[in-house]
């Protein structure tokens, strides 16, 4: 039997940061790997770049991590944006950042990040065991038995660092989430998030690749409006992305509804108003000249023309009252049906997971079980894009780290 002070279920940034700060103090530890290398996922990040995090004040962050960001604070506040810098700058990693704010790595280069953490966990004489798959974990007393794939280990503490569903080919299978409810965990429904949307009977196809910045657009769902939002918005060939989309989608599902204010009308109303006054004041000028004198792109407004059924010679003094209607409601309250979320092969992460209500918020420790702790999207915590999620995952490893060498 081979045994461990420490067994971390997986080897991406949660669970490698966890070890190298379990290292501080002197024991034996071992990473439990089910790939062939380590961190596929976090190679993925910023379209293999790794957007690492965000700069600013940590205290914003709070604003990014959805309905559960208070269970964040403490593991924020002990290990902010700029000690993980920090940490990698020691080993000789440099930063740029972007002007909205991203931090990514000079090289632009996951790897590098990578590599950084692959290199301390040998200096620190962390076993990474790969290709190794858990099967089962068991506690008996105060031991717990490892069962995988390969053989058994004993571990007198375990850290499950496993991840979500988003990107299964790179090994998240939400084997994490089935190892937390053989302990009688909750789980919470899972499903992608920081995803795109694909848009039922969707009229915009041709506008694929049109964007708007800081979009405004309100959620329906079963006729009643559940949220307003706003963020930078693309129209794809299927649908809608882009941060405003990708940010918010943890609160939508399919059947739901959005409506989009295409102008950046501040008041709807006044708005409506003031164009309606426009098109009755207009006489012999062409409604096209009024749509595009507004603030779209000539080919976006082009396709509102064509969508209101609005011919290139029809005058202000012609349009009726039902275009006139329709002409208002596509510029402001554009309606698009959710066909579906994209799926976990384009979702960058998961909501949903083990259930914070049974983990300790200052310790990472399951509230369940003594020793068991849970890092990582493996637990019902999803941040926005732009480097949120990968700073989730160092402060909660921080943590328990703590907690797992006091």
């Amino acid at each position: 039997m081979n045994k461990y002070d420490v067994l971390i279920v997986g080897a991406g940034p949660a669970g490698l940061f966890t070890a190298i700060m379990c290292a501080e103090k002197k024991q034996r530890i071992a990473i439990l790997e089910k790939n062939k290398s380590c961190g596929r996922k976090l190679l993925m990040a910023g379209a293999g770049k790794c957007n690492i995090t965000q700069a600013g004040d940590i205290h914003h962050f709070l604003e990014c991590y959805g309905p559960n960001a208070k269970f964040l604070k403490h593991a924020l506040l002990s290990f902010q944006n700029e000690d993980l810098l920090a940490f990698f700058r020691k080993r000789g990693l440099e930063f740029m950042t972007t002007e909205k704010g991203k931090i990514f790595p000079k090289s632009q280069k996951s790897m590098d990040v990578l590599q950084v953490l692959l290199k301390e966990c040998h200096k620190r004489h962390i076993d990474i065991i790969t290709e190794t798959a858990v099967q089962s974990i068991e506690k008996v007393d105060d031991l717990f038995t490892v069962k995988t794939n390969q053989v058994s280990y004993e571990a007198q503490k375990v850290v499950i660092a496993t991840g979500g569903l988003s990107y299964p080919h790179t090994g998240s299978t939400g084997d994490g989430q089935v190892i937390a409810k053989s302990f009688g965990h909750k789980i919470i429904p899972m499903k992608p998030a920081l995803t795109p949307l694909k848009i039922k009977n969707y009229e915009l196809v041709d506008m694929s690749g049109t964007s708007f910045e800081d979009l405004s657009y309100t959620l329906w769902r079963g006729g009643k409006k559940i949220g307003a939002y706003h963020g930078d918005f693309l129209l794809t060939h299927t649908g809608v992305s882009g941060p405003g989309i990708i940010n918010h989608s943890r609160y939508m599902q399919a059947g739901d509804v959005i409506k989009c204010n295409f102008v950046g009308a501040e008041s709807i109303e006044a708005f409506r108003s003031q164009l309606t006054k426009k098109l009755a004041a207009g006489g012999k000028t062409l409604v096209k000249t009024i749509v595009r004198d507004l603030n779209l792109t000539k080919r976006f407004a082009d396709k509102v023309l064509e969508l209101c059924h609005i011919s290139d010679d029809l005058k202000c003094a012609e349009i009726s009252k039902v275009t006139r209607q329709k002409l208002l409601t596509i510029l402001t309250e554009y309606e698009m049906e959710v066909k579906e979320l994209g799926g976990y092969h384009v979702a960058m992460v998961t909501t949903g997971g083990v259930s914070i209500k049974e983990i300790k918020s200052k310790t990472m420790e399951s509230k369940k079980v003594e020793n068991l702790y849970f890092v990582g999207e493996v637990l019902d915590i999803d941040g926005d894009t732009g480097g949120y999620n990968i700073q989730a995952a160092f402060s909660m490893g921080y943590i328990a780290s703590l907690a797992i060498n006091a």
